[in-house]
Order: structure tokens, then C-alpha cells, then sequence
């Protein structure tokens, strides 16, 4: 087949999925690519160096077997780069690869990967980026940036042992609750300003955050532009009443939830606000203000059943 492939694997995702499946994976892409290096790596800077290391000797496709942090790691690496990403869920919630049609199943994601990699067959998809202050400080992402609630409600996520996949971001959300509290914000886009006591603020590259909850309905990740959701004041009862049509993607025909689509988005609080945390494809991102450019086309992926 001519290909080169690099296979990573997040041995905490999932609560071990990733490592039980690691060395099945491994064996069906072995038998079917010229040369398959294995990338073990405890730090993301380390794996980066790793997958530089794999590029320069012509990798092809870097695949993952992890969660949405496993794959967020892996997008620094092929942002922008002629490296494909395959990804193999086995985390959380693995929302990038619900957004880009991937099988839940891992065995039928690796199936459809091979045949992806026997085909030649791949395709490009947005990415959304996220400017640092430092040049060189800049972060990629593929899913949801959040700030407010349900940035929150993902660090309660992440320090919670269980319950397991989306019911642990259920859970996070009832115990974020009791201390909700509305602050000003401005959301500045190239498509219009919102000036509004917010109770979040999701910018979407695609659906999808919290195991399968479609904050940003009609994002697409090959549009070229962001979807915003910007849920204003609500108390806690009405947004009690909100949270059941998360699940639906009805929660945008609330007259609290405002719309836009933009390929520019920079949120920030009004002065004196105390600093909301921001958090992308579920990792942290520090504190607002915080700005997010849509990149057209910034990653090449694997193409596995078409985008929904």
C-alpha cells in the first residue's frame, strides 16, 4: 500500500478502554500498512516530538485510539500538515469523532479506517483556532470552545471518578447548578456583537460537546465558519427546563438563546467580572477574554462514513 502510519494510544481513556484495545488495533493496522510506528507518549509535548520524528520520514496518518482529549493532543500534530488523523473512540465522550461520522464501535471505526487507508480516501475539515497573547501560544480545536456553565460544568466533569460516559456530564451539570450565576459578557463577531448577562457561551467547529449533546446543532466542520450559542440570563428553574431540549438540539428556539454564525468570535467579561474559565474539545484553556478564528480545511482526516 505505499503507507506509513503512526498509531497512538491515550491508555487512560475511557477508563482503560483505549489500553485494552491498544494491541488489536495495532495487529490489524500492522497487516495492513508498509510500516506502523507505535507512539507512547506521557506528556503532549512529548508526543508531538514523537509525531514530528514519524513526519520527517513520511508519515501519512497519525491514528488515535483515545477520547476527545486524546484527540484534541493529536490536532496540534496534524493542523496544517499533510499528516491525516484516524480516530479510533474509546474515551468519554468522543465527540470529534461523532462530528466526523467515525463508528462508535471500535472495531468498526478501525474497519473503516483501513478501508479509508486501502483507498487513498480522505478529506478536509475546519478547525477552529485559538490566538494566544505569544506568538507561537496558539491552540487548535475541533469540537466545542466553551466559557460559563457549561465550562463549569466540564471541569466538575473531568473531577469526577464516576459515572461513566455522558451520564458523568449529567451529573457534573446538576451539581454546577446550585451556584449558576449569570455574568456580563460581550461576544464580538465578524457577523454582529451580543452585549448580554450570559449563562454561557459555546462557539462550535461542529456539534457536539458533553458526550452527544448538540449545543451548536447546525455546526458543520467543513462550512468554514463557527456556530455560537449564547444562552442569556436564566434562573435556575428555567434553565432546569432548558437542559431536557440540550439533548434535542430544541434549546436554540429558547427566546434566552441567542445564534450567530461567524468565522471570528472573541468573547470577553465586562470589567470587574471575576474571570470565566474556557475550555476546548474538553481541555482547559485558561480564563476569558479569549479569541477563536474558523481555519478552513486546517485538518486532513481519514474519511470514514460521510459527515452527518
Amino acid at each position: 500500500m505505499g503507507r506509513r502510519v503512526a498509531l497512538a494510544v491515550h491508555p487512560g481513556s475511557g477508563h482503560g478502554t483505549a489500553a485494552r484495545i491498544a494491541g488489536t488495533v495495532a495487529e490489524r493496522l500492522r497487516a495492513e500498512v508498509d510500516h506502523l510506528d507505535l507512539i507512547s507518549a506521557a506528556t503532549p509535548q512529548a508526543l508531538r516530538d514523537s509525531v514530528t520524528a514519524c513526519r520527517s520520514a513520511g508519515l501519512d496518518a497519525l491514528v488515535v485510539v483515545g477520547g476527545d482529549g486524546a484527540a484534541h493532543q493529536a490536532v496540534q500534530c496534524c493542523a496544517g500538515t499533510e499528516v491525516a488523523l484516524g480516530l479510533v473512540p474509546s474515551g468519554t465522550g468522543n465527540d470529534f469523532a461523532r462530528a466526523l461520522g467515525v463508528p462508535g464501535s471500535p472495531g468498526e471505526a478501525v474497519a473503516a479506517l483501513l478501508s479509508a487507508l486501502r483507498g487513498g480516501s480522505y478529506r478536509t475539515v475546519d478547525l477552529g483556532r485559538v490566538d494566544g497573547d505569544d506568538p507561537g501560544s496558539s491552540r487548535w480545536f475541533g469540537t466545542v470552545l466553551c466559557t460559563g456553565f457549561d465550562a463549569a460544568v466540564n471541569a466538575r466533569a473531568n473531577r469526577l471518578p464516576w459515572p461513566s460516559g455522558p451520564r458523568r456530564y449529567d451529573a457534573a451539570l446538576l451539581g454546577e447548578l446550585v451556584s449558576l450565576r449569570p455574568r456580563p459578557v460581550v461576544v464580538d463577531t465578524d457577523a454582529g456583537s451580543v452585549r448580554v448577562a450570559a449563562t454561557l457561551v459555546a462557539v462550535g467547529n461542529t456539534p457536539f460537546y458533553g458526550g452527544g449533546v448538540p449545543i451548536c446543532p447546525s455546526a458543520r466542520p467543513d462550512d468554514g465558519v463557527f456556530d455560537v450559542t449564547v444562552v442569556g440570563r436564566v434562573s435556575r428553574i428555567r434553565l432546569a427546563r432548558i437542559l431536557p431540549r440540550l439533548r434535542t438540539g430544541q434549546h436554540v428556539r429558547h427566546p434566552a438563546v441567542h445564534t450567530l454564525r461567524a468565522t471570528r468570535v472573541r468573547i470577553e467579561g465586562a470589567a470587574g467580572t471575576t474571570e470565566w474559565p474556557v475550555f476546548a474539545d474538553g481541555d482547559p484553556l485558561g480564563a476569558l477574554p479569549v479569541n477563536a478564528t474558523c481555519v478552513p480545511a486546517a485538518l486532513r482526516v481519514l474519511a470514514c462514513p460521510q459527515l452527518p
